[in-house]
C-alpha cells in the first residue's frame, strides 16, 4: 500500500470562473451572473439610441416653439437691443461743393391752381423768397428776398414788385432777377424749389408739428379768402394749418419787415426740428411723399445731400436781408434797395 504521501492529490476546489491564481475565468457557466460592469456594457446601446431619440424630439420641439413664437415676436421687436443714433450726415453723401437754392413759397393752395386764392386774387405769386446757400464746410445762411422790392424787367416801363415776377414768368424769370440783384453768376441759383401752402402744412404735420414762440397774438379774417388767423403769443406746439396762419399774418404796424422776422422764427424751428434723430429716420420718405406737391429740379438723393450738409454742425443759421430804403409814395408800396448795400449782396466764395 502506498502511504498517504505518495497519493496524488486532486486539486482543491477553485470558485467558479477563477483560476488558481484567483483570477477570472474567461469560461463563464451558463447560469452564471454578469458582473455590473458587463450588465452595463449589454444595455449601452440600448440606452443611447433611446436618448438620441428623446434629445431629438426636445430639439425638435424647441425649434418649433421659437418659430412660434418668432410669429408673435418679430426679430425687429428687440426693445433691449442698442440702436445707433442717427445723424444728418447718415442721410446721404454731402455735396462736394457750395449749393444755392432757390425757394419760392407760393400763395396759392395747390400747384397748378387757377387761382392762389389770396389776395390780390389771381395766379399764384411768390409770397415769399429764400435764398439759401448750403455748404458742407461752412454754417447754412439764409437771405431773406422782400417781395415788396422794386425791380425792372424788360419790356416794363414801370417797376414791379419781386413776388410779382413768378406770376409773370415763373421760376426762370424771379431767378434771373434774383441772379442779377445778388450778384449770383450763372447758372446760379443752382436749384429751386417752389412751396405751395398745401405742401407746407403736409410737412409741419408730417414732422409731428413745430414748437413756436409767436410773439403777438395774431387775429385777422378775410371772408373773401376763407381765411381765418387766430394764434395766442407765447411757447407752443402748432401744426401744420397753425404754421401757416403765422407765415401768412402781417402786422399793420410792422409791415412786410416783421412778417420776414416771423419767417425767420417757422425757419429756425424747423431746422432745429428736423436735426432731431426721431425726424431724420422720417426725411426719406417726406422727401418722397413732397415730391408731387411740390415744383423743384432737385431728385430725391439730391434732397437728402443737400439735408445732410444743411443740418450737420450745430451752428445756428446765419440769416441776412436786404437793405430797403423808405417807400415812396410816387411808387406805392414798392421799396427801392439802399444805396449803402454791400456789393455783392450776396456771398457765393
Amino acid at each position: 500500500m502506498s502511504s498517504r504521501r505518495d497519493r496524488p492529490t486532486s486539486p482543491s476546489p477553485q470558485p467558479a470562473g477563477q483560476d488558481r491564481s484567483g483570477r477570472r475565468s474567461a469560461r463563464r457557466g451558463a447560469d452564471e451572473v454578469p458582473a455590473p460592469s458587463q450588465r452595463a456594457t449589454r444595455r449601452l446601446p440600448q440606452l443611447t439610441a433611446a436618448r438620441l431619440i428623446s434629445g431629438a424630439l426636445v430639439l425638435s420641439g424647441a425649434i418649433v416653439g421659437t418659430m412660434a413664437l418668432g410669429l408673435l415676436w418679430h426679430p425687429q421687436d428687440k426693445a433691449f437691443q442698442p440702436k445707433a443714433e442717427l445723424t444728418p450726415a447718415s442721410l446721404a453723401e454731402k455735396p462736394r461743393r457750395p449749393i444755392t437754392l432757390l425757394v419760392i413759397g407760393s400763395d396759392s393752395d395747390h400747384l397748378g391752381d387757377a387761382s392762389n386764392g389770396a389776395a390780390p386774387a389771381g395766379p399764384a405769386n411768390a409770397d415769399a423768397m429764400l435764398l439759401i446757400r448750403i455748404d458742407s464746410k461752412g454754417p447754412l445762411q439764409v437771405l431773406n428776398l422782400p417781395r415788396e422790392l422794386a425791380v425792372t424787367i424788360p419790356g416794363s416801363s414801370q417797376p414791379l414788385p419781386l413776388g410779382d415776377l413768378y406770376r409773370r414768368g415763373g421760376v426762370a424769370l424771379t431767378a434771373g432777377a434774383v441772379r442779377e440783384l445778388t450778384g449770383l453768376q450763372p447758372p446760379r441759383p443752382d436749384r429751386y424749389l417752389v412751396l405751395p401752402r398745401s405742401a407746407l402744412r403736409d410737412l409741419i404735420n408730417g414732422l409731428g408739428g413745430l414748437e413756436l414762440d409767436p410773439p403777438r397774438t395774431m387775429r385777422y379774417q378775410d371772408k373773401a379768402q376763407k381765411l381765418k388767423i387766430d394764434l395766442q403769443g407765447g411757447l407752443q406746439q402748432l401744426g401744420g394749418a397753425q404754421v401757416e396762419q403765422l407765415v401768412r399774418f402781417q402786422d399793420k404796424g410792422l409791415g412786410e419787415a416783421g412778417r420776414r422776422l416771423d419767417h425767420q422764427l417757422v425757419e429756425t424751428a424747423l431746422h432745429e426740428r428736423l436735426r432731431e434723430p426721431e425726424q431724420l429716420a422720417k426725411l426719406a420718405y417726406l422727401v418722397q411723399m413732397l415730391q408731387g406737391k411740390v415744383d423743384t429740379n432737385l431728385s430725391p438723393r439730391e434732397t437728402l445731400s443737400l439735408l445732410a450738409a444743411g443740418l450737420d454742425g450745430d451752428r445756428p443759421i446765419q440769416f441776412a436781408s436786404l437793405p430797403l430804403d423808405p417807400a415812396k409814395p410816387s411808387h406805392g408800396k414798392l421799396r427801392q434797395l439802399s444805396r449803402t448795400a454791400p456789393q455783392p449782396l450776396w456771398n457765393d466764395n
